[in-house]
């Protein structure tokens, strides 16, 4: 085998890796799970909710009905389910909202 196929295939090898690696954190009810194309943070209702991801920190402030608020770096912005609100260089999509929880995805837009 060439050495550029062993090249090759060791760079194929640390991109798939990367490619699946993920990561969790929590922040005061809420938890976040991280991958290449964002994250996804599931807000716990009826509490403070708020954690810090992407170097953002993030806080449910209010749901009415299928409209959520979120505080992103301090600046509130106003997020109906299903729709995508761009602020603080992140796009922010709403994809469930219940009656325990609200589940918003975070990414770059990258």
């Amino acid at each position: 085998m060439s050495v550029r196929r062993l090249i090759a295939a060791a760079l194929l090898v640390a991109t798939a890796s990367l490619g699946v690696s993920a990561c969790t954190a929590t922040g005061a009810g809420a938890t976040s799970q991280c991958d290449v194309s964002g994250c996804t943070v599931t807000f716990d209702r009826g509490v403070d909710a708020k954690i810090s991801v992407l170097g953002v920190d993030v806080e449910l402030a209010a749901v009415q009905g299928d409209i959520v608020t979120l505080k992103v770096a301090g600046q509130e912005v106003t997020v109906p389910m299903g729709s995508t609100e761009t602020t603080q260089g992140l796009d922010l999509t709403v994809r469930e909202i219940t009656q325990e929880k609200v589940v918003v995805q975070l990414s770059t837009g990258l």
